[in-house]
């Protein structure tokens, strides 16, 4: 009942930590997505040296586990390490570096099997029509649009879940680097249970939120075929 009072009655140490996740999120999910997305489309459509070997190193990196990802950035952004100097470390910032490091595989390795799904699709008619590589890649991204959303909120789904890595570098500093994944792991250790399950329905509200839209964009793109 405390949990449901909470959340109907918008807290305002929950609405703070809904909103700090949703922001880190949501821009690592944006930064993921500006970086994965070409790097997928380069690995379709070229034929560069090593592409095999990045495609494989892509793949690969959809399972690094976060508490590694978060360990290497914690390396980077100490003092001692080389942008120790930035003094990011248990920021929200550097919050968003881990989320970013962890979606941006998903989106480069989903992106880069869209396009080439496209590209095997449309080749022989962008090629009759004499269209550049510059502008296949911009016409197979328009074309697979509704995709490369569902491939953005993937990315999302895998940095809003994270714990580990955000821990590791964010402190879980109260009012300032608490999200909604590491104050349930600490409520939940400190016997503290409505929050708990408070930031848990937020959580699965999300989660469910996502997966709607990612099934009404297939059924979408499933209808326009």
């Amino acid at each position: 009942m405390i949990a449901f009072h909470l959340v109907t009655h918008a807290d305002s140490d929950l609405l703070e930590i809904v909103g700090l996740s949703l922001y880190v999120s949501l821009t690592a999910t944006f930064l993921a997505a500006l970086l994965g997305m070409p790097l997928g489309v380069i690995l379709a459509l070229t034929t560069l040296p090593g592409r095999r070997m990045m495609i494989v190193i892509v793949n690969a990196a959809m399972g690094l586990p976060p508490v590694v990802v978060g360990l290497f950035i914690y390396l980077i952004l100490s003092r001692s390490g080389p942008l120790g100097v930035l003094g990011l470390l248990y920021t929200p910032t550097a919050m968003v570096v881990a989320q970013t490091v962890l979606a941006l595989p998903i989106v480069a390795a989903l992106t880069r099997q869209v396009t080439e799904d496209m590209w095997a699709e449309y080749r022989e008619q962008l090629l009759s029509f004499g269209v550049r590589p510059r502008q296949a890649a911009t016409t197979l991204l328009w074309e697979a649009r509704s995709s490369l959303i569902v491939v953005a909120l993937a990315g999302f789904g895998r940095a809003s879940a994270e714990v580990g890595a955000v821990m590791i570098v964010g402190g879980n500093i109260d009012h300032y680097t608490r999200v909604m994944t590491t104050t349930i792991a600490l409520e939940t250790s400190k016997g503290n249970l409505s929050l708990a399950l408070a930031l848990g329905l937020i959580l699965l509200f999300i989660a469910l939120g996502v997966n709607s839209v990612v099934a009404a964009l297939s059924s979408s793109a499933r209808a326009s075929l």
